[in-house]
């Protein structure tokens, strides 16, 4: 009698999930598209609003936001504190800017709509973050993570991280809920601990760690050793109530303050790869293709309202710290899109009782399609830029 085999049901759903990958993935390459357009397209072919060969969303998110923390990670190792300092303008000031001016054009919006405050200030904040993902994954692939353009608005990126938690008190207290006082103590020695580990890295200039000559000749404990510092500190910074991510892109700059690198990057760079992608996968999964259909002008006028309304915010702010006009114009487009972290402020405002469920499907359509719909209008900013 012929034994039974027993297949393990999510091995066999990653194998189909990477064959898909790689036939999409090879279609669209003929047609220069980034690598993120496949993991999204892919997203919406096998999840449950595609042909459901992968229905539990669950375990794709969870993974996919491991990629998040280790592209935060990698960025760190290639961020130059000093140069970083230096645009703290263009990056705390264009932020600021970005939200009030994003709140006002939705109340413009919600004069006609008839939005109360809450909704306001909630799509305010929402289509006001940008996609470290989405950017961070183009600079990287075109060199550009060194331009002017480039640290101007990975600075913008970063402080709209930072932000993210108070948006999300915010939100707290406009349902009627307000946020425990030893939350807020957390938050508030989180910001000074992150500072502190900055203001030290900035006078040291160069950290040397433990065992470093030890870690050289052995490359599985460098694969542990790397792990354990991005995920660590991610875990401290959500512990005191701040962005993981956050966390991951300190413990990248400590490394990168080591001037040792090469090793992480050896080590690690596999798992980003597969996580990231897990990420853009995920997002293609939210899409809801008979949403889409039934609300085709509702979100098409969301869509395209978002992206020229970010682009337009972001280019004027970049020209008023003095930014030429090409480099204002491509900033803006890199961050025209709405960011991933927007989810969570979407379904903080959905279970908060500020928006309904339709209004929170097409906040996820809308921001799932800026992420698709990104690298085109980055691409068509670029041929624009060359020809003027």
């Amino acid at each position: 009698m012929i034994a039974a085999i027993n297949i393990d049901p999510v091995l066999s759903k990653f194998v189909i999930l990477s064959m898909v990958i790689i036939t999409v993935g090879f279609v669209l390459r003929i047609f220069k598209q980034p690598a993120m357009v496949t993991y999204i397209v892919v997203g919406i072919l096998v999840g449950p609003n595609g042909f459901a060969v992968i229905t539990d969303e669950s375990l794709i998110t969870n993974l996919g936001s491991l990629g998040l923390v280790l592209l935060l990670f990698f960025i760190g190792m290639e961020i130059h504190l000093p140069n970083l300092i230096t645009n703290w303008k263009v990056s705390v000031f264009g932020t600021i800017i970005q939200i009030a001016v994003s709140i006002f054009i939705v109340w413009l919006l919600g004069q006609y709509f008839n939005w109360n405050l809450n909704q306001v200030v909630m799509l305010g904040f929402v289509i006001s973050l940008s996609s470290t993902a989405v950017i961070v994954k183009l600079l990287q692939e075109r060199n550009e993570m060194q331009t002017k353009a480039g640290q101007n608005v990975l600075g913008v990126l970063l402080v709209q991280d930072v932000l993210i938690v108070p948006m999300i008190i915010i939100l707290g207290y406009m349902s009627g809920e307000k946020p425990d006082t030893s939350d807020v103590l957390k938050q508030i020695f989180g910001g000074i601990f992150i500072t502190g580990i900055i203001i030290y890295i900035l006078k040291k200039k160069e950290i040397k760690l433990p065992f470093m000559g030890f870690l050289r000749k052995d490359h599985e404990m460098q694969v542990f050793v790397a792990f354990a510092l991005c995920f660590g500190f991610s875990i401290i910074t959500a512990l005191l109530g701040l962005s993981s991510a956050l966390g991951a892109f300190v413990a990248g700059i400590i490394l990168a303050s080591t001037k040792s690198t090469k090793w992480v990057h050896d080590s690690l760079h596999a798992f980003k790869i597969m996580f990231v992608a897990l990420f853009f996968v995920s997002v293609g999964m939210l899409i809801d293709l008979k949403f889409l259909q039934e609300n085709a002008f509702k979100v098409s006028v969301l869509v395209l309202m978002v992206f020229i309304v970010n682009y337009s915010i972001n280019v004027l702010i970049m020209r008023l710290f003095r930014n030429n006009w090409k480099i204002s114009m491509y900033a803006g487009a890199l961050l025209s899109q709405i960011g991933e972290f927007s989810f969570i402020l979407g379904a903080t405002g959905y279970y908060a009782g500020i928006i309904k469920n339709d209004d929170y499907q097409l906040i996820i359509s809308a921001i799932a399609l800026t992420l698709l719909i990104s690298p085109f209008w980055i691409s068509l900013t670029r041929k624009i830029i060359r020809l003027t």
